[in-house]
This record gives structure tokens, sequence and C-alpha cells, in this order.
């Protein structure tokens, strides 16, 4: 079943702030993913006479941040010291932005976990100020065991507390929302947001920048690209530097073993998977969160949302940026390889059913590393003064929030 089922009904479906597309904005985000709608967010708050002017080729949030997991973790045990804080940095603030506010996104604090294949814990040797954030465990730990930690079979494993689930398309929800009831608040500056809107060309003017939309042109001073992988159409010279890599999302139902009712409780930890798989030479990164229960008889809910398994798909998916089909093999891999990862159920080689299967475009750079800030000349359109780009995936977008 496809991922839209998820949202029927939801606010800002067919939205658009006014009737008509505005002829000029100060500034002119195009995407309303995580990273359009944060630096939407962002300018608001850095200087509330700006008219912001948000554009979406589809409903909001409908790409890759619309389909997300809500699987959100660290991965300071394998990164640089600067992105592990930042990694840090970005938790840290999500995390008090939901509680501060209030917001209904299913934000759920947790354990995250990390199992291996590798006896390889460099972690504590070369990055001792995060590594205390990160807990080591082998196979000789007793408290917490691997068994103890539902991974009886796993060489090894991480366990931090800096780790959530969540429903990201509600945070976005309620950030979009938000910027547009501070709009009606302000006497002088307004957000709007115009779904449905795909831009179709970039043009360098005197003034700024000429938006070109089947609806219509607008003109920005700035124009800020949170595309991800769709970047190219844009800017094409980056056609080959973001890589269009399709992921595959499942959400299966819970065996008995999975729900509190039974002697085993319910998941209370977010999990990634890494093994290399030698027989057929591919690497397996996968990730699971659980989603709440939302009956008291349990009989509703707690849908196991595993993701991962592209290796499995045609080209490992890389080069593929269409999200409307799933991947067959890489579905069948997610519906088996729980079990032989997690101890979950009482039948090892039982195969988990699908509620629902869909996919996400990430979007990986060459060098895996984020793209952020004003686009240079090199980069062509006739000049790139105001023009500016942010994000994209590269495996998580800052803090391992994961398709």
């Amino acid at each position: 079943m496809h991922i839209s089922s998820f949202f029927r009904g939801v606010a800002l479906l067919d939205h658009r702030t006014t009737a008509t597309l505005p002829t000029c904005t100060h500034v002119l985000v195009i995407g309303s993913g995580i990273t359009g709608s944060f630096a939407a967010h962002f300018l608001r708050q850095k200087d509330k006479e700006e008219h912001i002017l948000m554009l979406e080729a589809r409903e909001a949030c409908w790409g890759a941040t619309g389909r997300n997991g809500g699987h959100c973790q660290l991965t300071i045990y394998a990164s640089p010291p600067k992105i592990g804080a930042f990694e840090l940095r970005n938790f840290r603030f999500l995390k008090d932005l939901v509680e501060e506010n209030g917001i209904q996104c299913d934000w759920v604090n947790t354990q995250g976990i990390q199992s291996h294949h590798d006896e390889n814990i460099i972690l504590e040797k070369m990055y001792p100020k995060l590594a205390k954030k990160v807990k080591v465990i082998t196979k000789d730990v007793r408290s917490p065991s691997l068994a103890g930690l539902r991974v009886p079979r796993a060489v090894g494993a991480f366990l931090q507390d800096n780790a959530a689930s969540l429903w990201l398309y509600k945070l976005i929800c309620w950030v979009l929302k938000n910027l547009r009831s501070s709009s009606k608040d302000s006497e002088v500056g307004s957000s709007d947001l115009q779904t449905n809107t795909p831009v179709t060309q970039l043009q360098k003017v005197d003034e700024g920048w000429m938006v070109h939309t089947p609806r219509g042109t607008v003109l920005a001073r700035k124009v800020v690209l949170a595309t991800n992988v769709y970047t190219s159409h844009l800017l094409p010279i980056m056609s080959n530097l973001i890589v269009p890599v399709q992921g595959e999302m499942s959400a299966l139902i819970p065996p008995a073993s999975a729900r509190p009712s039974s002697s085993s409780s319910s998941l209370r930890r977010t999990y990634v998977f890494l093994n290399h798989d030698l027989k057929n030479d591919i690497y397996q990164d996968n990730y699971l969160i659980q989603r709440p229960f939302i009956t008291t008889s349990l009989c509703k809910g707690g849908e196991l949302m595993f993701g991962g398994g592209r290796q499995y798909a045609a080209q490992a998916g890389v080069g593929v940026s269409d999200d409307s089909f799933t991947s067959k093999t890489a579905a069948s891999y997610l519906k088996n390889e729980l079990n032989n990862v997690l101890d979950i159920s009482a039948i090892p080689s039982e195969e988990l059913k699908a509620s629902h299967e869909w996919t996400g475009i990430m979007g990986f750079s060459r060098d895996g590393r984020l793209w952020v800030g004003e686009v240079t000349e090199e980069l062509g359109l006739g000049g790139a003064d105001g023009l500016f780009l942010f994000g994209l995936d590269s495996q998580g977008m800052g803090c391992q929030i994961r398709r």
C-alpha cells in the first residue's frame, strides 16, 4: 500500500495561503520538507519583516521527509568530531523544540542501539569526548548484554541515550502551520505556502531571481534551494554531485512477542543494524523503531517501522528518482530480515506482514558531506548572488532521521 494512505484527511493538503501566486517576495524557499520548513522557520525568527514564499511541487512535505520512518539517532560513534558535535546539537534542538512547544508528533525519547558485526571500537581511542556519550557493548558485557538488547547474534553494539522516535511529517506540519500563524500576527512580514507549484526554471536578473512556474513567475531577492535530490533539475551542474537513491520503508505488523501484553515488552529503543553479507558482498544498513499502540487493547498500532534493504533493489536504488513504486526484492528482504537481526519472534523463520510499504528518494553527495551555503558563480545560471543551497540526506540529514 502506498504511503499516501497514511496522510489522508490531514491538514495542509492542497494548501495555498493565497489564491493567486505572489509576483514578488523577499525570500523564496523551494521545497517544503525538513530543510525548507526549518530554513523558513529560522528566517522568520531572524527577520519578522520579510515576506517568505515557499513553493512545493507536490503536497506539503510530500517527498522524502514525509516518507520518513521516524528513526532519529546520532552517529557520533562513526563521525568526525565536528560532524558528531553538530549532530548532537541538532538532536538537542529538535528535542527541545518539541518539548517546549508541546508538538504532537509522537516524539518518544529513548535509547539508540547500533548493532554491528565488527570488532572495531576506534571511537573510544580517537574521540574521547564524544565516546563518553556512547557505551560499547561486547559479548563480554553483562549489563546490559547483547541478549538483553535483543541482538544476541551481533558481535557488538553501541548504546546511547541521545535517540528518539517520531512522526516527522507531523513535526513539519507543525512548523509550517506555525509559520502561517506567526504571519497572521505580523503587521509587516508574512509567510506564504503554495503547494502543487513546481519550479521549472531559475533566471538571474538585476533585481535578484526570476522564478518560473506553470502558474506564473515570481521575482525574489534571494532563493533557497531545499530541493534535495531534485536540485539538479534547477542546477544541472549538480547532477553528478547529488545522486538520487531510492530507499525502501515498511510498516510491519508486530508479532505477539513485540506487544507489551506479552512476557516480552514492546521495543523501547531505536535500532540500526549493520552487517556485511560476505556471500553477496553487500553492506547492510537497516533501521527500526516501533510506533506507539493506539488502543488500550493493543490490537492496533505498534507497527515496526523497518527501513533499508536498498542494496537488494535493482542497482541498489542508485539513480532512481521516482518514488511512486516499491522494489519487490527490497520489500521482501525487509519482511524476512528483521528476525535475523533482532530477537523479536517466537518463530525465527516467520515472514512478517506489512500493513504499508513505500519508498523515499534520498540525495547522496559524492563525498558524503552536506551542501550548505551560497552557490558560487561557477555553478552557472549567469551568476549566483543570492542563491543558496541547503542540505541533502547523505544518510541522515544531520541526526540520522531516516526514511
